[in-house]
């Protein structure tokens, strides 16, 4: 195995941390969160998004002033391995004003993103 597929693999969101190889995005979803502006506090545990993620079928449907979390569950073509990445933002106006991303790689969030 190559150094560029070890540093792909270390540094970027959607390549396999086993095989090294890049996953192709196997579903996505848009999720609600119940922070509003100036409260907004990072939570590393998937927990946390098992019990406060709700689905929204749209950018419209996120009530004004609350953060919302766009998920993207990947599926390696290799090994079968799957993980989610959470990208939290704040929507403003026709804007998304980026959080924070978190990467849950232990099949935790898997079933939450069809």
């Amino acid at each position: 195995m190559g150094l560029l597929q070890n540093l792909r693999a270390r540094f970027c969101d959607d390549y396999c941390d086993r095989c090294k190889t890049q996953a192709p995005v196997a579903g996505q979803r848009l999720f609600a969160l119940p922070m509003t502006v100036g409260n907004y506090c990072s939570h590393k545990d998937a927990s946390y998004y098992l019990r406060n993620l709700h689905p929204v079928s749209g950018k419209a449907d996120i009530p004004a002033g609350y953060y919302a979390c766009n998920a993207i569950r990947y599926r390696c073509a290799d090994c079968g391995r799957q993980f989610v990445k959470l990208s939290i933002f704040l929507p403003v106006r026709e804007q998304e004003k980026f959080e924070e991303a978190l990467l849950f790689r232990e099949g935790e969030l898997n079933e939450m993103v069809p």
